[in-house]
């Protein structure tokens, strides 16, 4: 079927006719900033603390825009007749935005998470030589990362910070723990102090003495109740507790 001459330009004219009915919408930029979303892909920001400079954000950028530089340092042994180690230190990270298609491929392949998305945008230049940031500016939008986003309440717990959580936690312990532990001179003299702090105490008798004061070793001899020794034993007979007497040691 052909289209009715002049169709075209009866819809054209319908959908002016719409827009012009309803309240156009303008944001006042640079007056007031636009409201992002917490993802946007602005610009990329370095957190220089993080980066070993293992050079991998570098080799899998599919434009080779990020320029990184480093130098060796020799670490001296911590303990006798250990071996010296080396580390790389960080001389110089740039990232070149003319280049940069804004992948995050080098955001998802960092090992140590130096590398964030920020929604900065407001980094035109006027000459294209000057699109290529160093670490300092780098770093500086670091700081406009937003924060990421909550976990879920029933998520399991990162191995990181479950791991952190329970080092702290050793450590309050052993913290608290440590100040009720005394060593044996503070417990001796602690104990000596607590001794000549307190009052003396009256010396209770021996089980001797009480029976020394209570039975006298010899009864009074005006005494008319003393009851008398015991029976000497007959003449001619021996005494059992002195042994064999003369006369059978004679006749023996």
């Amino acid at each position: 079927m052909a289209p009715i001459p002049g169709s075209g330009l009866a819809k054209g004219l319908a959908v002016t006719l719409r827009t012009m009915t309803k309240k156009s919408v303008t944001e006042q930029y640079p007056d007031v900033q636009p409201d992002l979303p917490p993802r946007t892909r602005g610009v990329i920001g370095l957190f220089e603390e993080n980066c070993t400079v293992c050079m991998l954000c570098a080799r899998e950028c599919p434009d080779w825009c990020i320029y990184i530089d480093s130098h060796k340092e020799t670490i001296p042994a911590a303990t006798p007749g250990g071996r010296e180690r080396s580390r790389n230190v960080l001389d110089r990270f740039a990232i070149d935005f003319a280049l940069c298609m804004y992948c995050g491929i080098c955001i998802e392949v960092c090992p140590f998470d130096a590398l964030f998305w920020s929604p900065e945008f407001e980094y035109a230049e006027t000459d294209i030589h000057e699109l290529t940031h160093e670490r300092d500016k780098l770093r500086e939008w670091m700081w406009t990362v937003p924060a990421p986003p909550a976990l879920d309440p029933g998520a399991e717990e990162p191995k990181e910070i479950a791991a952190a959580r329970k080092t702290a936690e050793k450590l309050a312990a052993a913290q608290t723990s440590q100040p009720t532990q005394a060593t044996p001179s503070q417990t001796t003299e602690a104990g000596k102090a607590a001794q000549a702090a307190q009052p003396p105490q009256p010396t209770q008798p021996t089980h001797a003495a009480q029976t020394a004061q209570a039975e006298p070793s010899e009864p009074p001899a005006d005494r008319s109740d003393a009851q008398p020794g015991p029976p000497e034993p007959p003449e001619g007979r021996a005494d059992p507790e002195s042994g064999p007497s003369a006369a059978e040691g004679g006749t023996s």
